[in-house]
């Protein structure tokens, strides 16, 4: 008996992950439960003692010693106490050997059920115990089964859960499966705690950067934002107070080493690193690439900025069905809009004043050019259009000093107006062998002239 118990014990506590004092108090506790079921006395208060180095078990029922004895499976008067203890008193409690010498089928049984339950309820406890200060970790676990909206994940000797929900979309997983997951939270429950897993909280990739980065694991590289869509990309914004490191560099490693550790731990998810600023302007420019920005225009009351990139660069910067700008809205928490410099352009001239008209635009030219000699002609021949001008009396109204000039001027231009004329008559008498000048209007101003 001895050496059975003891086996038994050490059976039971290997198994369960439990100590052995936690055993073998389930084992006294499955004892008494099946004492009151055998004996049909389930008031009373039965204590059972094991040792496991002798293999004794005995048991023992706890009364209060009372002055009238009310209810005599749980109270013993002075007298019957004080027969087995003589220094007893009322109000103190005595203990009273009971160990039967078999107990039966049904009763073994029901210890039996006991022992279990007690096992499973000390395997919580010292579950939600160890795993309670753990939250937000990163934990190594096996895809034990799967169902249709949950996987079951064994993590050591525990069993944790994977929900729908926190699985990432697109990846696949099957039984014996090692993954790392992130500790979201241990929830009470009926058949005790529930420890939740998740493949697609932001926090993991935070965690795999500690594990995988040691500048980012002593605090020298700090990790000012994350913005993740799981299983697609996820943007990680790095700073440090050092002027001597490299943030980005030393997430990336040599030859990106280190972080391709962690895209691979992702099955693949696209990581973008870039350089956390102070400056608005300069964080949105840095959380928008690989895309380049031409300028961009803050409000930093509204949080909103107005983002100006190259026609080429548009789509780029906008991602596949806009993910690479939702996810640099995300990490910097500031709304933008994007646009290309020709939209921006256009909406300049749209909302420019209307344009002048030509001869307003070309006046102030005009007026700046000096007179030349060709200006005089064109006033000439308006005035050759209004017939009641009489040049003659202009001459003669001129002073003598002057007169000379403006007459030989005169004449130059009457001569210059009448070329036109003399060209189609000269045209027209071509052929017939001779040709025919008719009079100018000149000579009849000279020959007045010369009468006078």
């Amino acid at each position: 008996m001895k050496t059975e118990l003891k086996a038994a014990i050490s059976q039971l506590s290997a198994e369960r992950n439990l100590p052995k004092e936690v055993v073998l108090s389930a084992l006294e506790s499955a004892l008494a439960s099946a004492y009151k079921k055998d004996k049909a006395v389930p008031d009373q208060d039965v204590v059972v003692k094991v040792d496991p180095n002798t293999g004794d078990i005995d048991f023992y029922l706890r009364k209060t010693v009372v002055e009238s004895v009310v209810d005599p499976d749980r109270e013993i008067s002075v007298d019957e106490a004080q027969q087995m203890r003589a220094t007893a008193e009322p109000g103190e409690t005595v203990t009273i050997p009971c160990t039967p010498r078999n107990i039966g089928r049904i009763a073994a049984q029901a210890a039996k059920q006991v022992v279990l339950q007690r096992l499973r309820e000390a395997e919580q406890r010292i579950i939600f115990e160890e795993f309670t200060g753990r939250e937000g970790e990163v934990v190594t676990g096996a895809i034990h089964f799967m169902e249709a909206r949950r996987i079951y994940v064994r993590l050591n000797r525990t069993e944790a859960i994977l929900p729908e929900s926190e699985q990432v979309p697109g990846e696949r997983y099957y039984k014996g499966q090692r993954l790392k997951f992130y500790l979201l939270e241990i929830v009470p429950g009926g058949r005790g705690p529930e420890i939740i897993l998740s493949r697609s909280h932001p926090n993991l990739i935070r965690r795999l950067f500690h594990l995988e980065i040691p500048e980012v694991h002593s605090g020298l590289v700090e990790l000012k934002a994350i913005a993740r869509e799981a299983g697609h990309r996820t943007k990680v914004a790095v700073a440090t107070s050092q002027e001597n490191v490299d943030p980005v560099g030393s997430c990336l490693g040599p030859r990106g080493i280190r972080l391709q550790s962690i895209i691979s731990e992702l099955h693949g998810e696209k990581i973008d690193v870039i350089q956390w600023a102070s400056d608005p302007g300069v964080f949105i420019s840095n959380a928008l690439g690989p895309a380049q920005v031409t300028s961009i225009r803050v409000d930093e009351e509204r949080r909103a900025a107005v983002v100006v990139v190259p026609d080429k660069q548009l789509s780029l910067a906008i991602g596949k069905e806009g993910q690479n700008a939702r996810l640099a809205a995300k990490l910097t928490g500031w709304r933008f809009d994007i646009r290309s410099v020709s939209a921006i352009e256009a909406e300049r001239a749209a909302a420019a004043p209307p344009e002048p008209e030509a001869v307003e635009e070309v006046l102030p030219e005009i007026m700046d050019i000096e007179p030349t000699e060709e200006e005089p002609v064109e006033e000439v021949e308006e005035t050759e259009e209004e017939e009641p001008i009489d040049l003659a009396s202009i001459f003669e109204a001129l002073p003598e000093k002057t007169e000379e000039t403006q007459i030989r001027f005169a004449e130059d231009l009457l001569r210059d107006t009448m070329k036109s004329t003399t060209a189609k008559q000269k045209s027209g008498a071509k052929g017939k062998g001779k040709s025919t000048r008719p009079k100018k209007k000149s000579d009849d101003v000279w020959g007045d002239d010369s009468h006078e």
